[in-house]
């Protein structure tokens, strides 16, 4: 199960369709991992709230465009839950000349990547990440968020 949070209007507001785009997002990375019966919390708020979750839980005192908090095994099979920031999605995605929409799912699908247990840390680790990044995007239609001309990036 998927469940979206909209805490910060600002997500409908500019997505109105925000929570189907995150949901969706989700469901493919699961599926992609055959991990479908998974259970992921999303919650879409303001870079206030991810700027302490991100002081509270790493130790950083800044905002960050996704953060993922993995579950301990359970009964109820919840992977974990990821948490968005708008204002830090909205800039980069005009920044790297993105589609807001397509910003969001590729962050949503990054951030449930790394409750499976995958990480960006190290070349190998990364190039595996970004490799199923763009093959779930692909199927959502999304573009490579990694190629040339989709804008100056970093790694989420």
């Amino acid at each position: 199960m998927i469940d979206v949070e909209i805490e910060d209007e600002a997500w409908t507001a500019a997505l109105p369709k925000a929570e189907m785009l995150a949901r969706g997002a989700a469901l493919a990375a699961l599926d992609a991992e055959d991990a479908a019966h998974e259970g992921v919390t999303i919650l879409l708020t303001d870079d206030e709230t991810v700027r302490e979750l991100n002081a509270r839980f790493r130790q950083k005192d800044s905002a960050t465009n996704v953060l993922s908090f993995p579950a301990p095994r359970n009964p109820e099979r919840h992977l974990g839950d990821i948490a968005l920031a708008y204002g830090v999605c909205a800039r980069e995605a005009a920044e790297q000349g993105k589609r807001f929409e397509h910003h969001l799912m590729h962050l949503t699908v990054h951030g449930v990547l790394h409750l499976l247990g995958y990480d960006h840390i190290g070349d190998d680790d990364a190039e595996a990440m970004e490799s199923l990044e763009r093959a779930v995007l692909a199927g959502l239609g999304v573009p490579d968020p990694y190629a040339a001309g989709e804008g100056e990036h970093e790694r989420p």
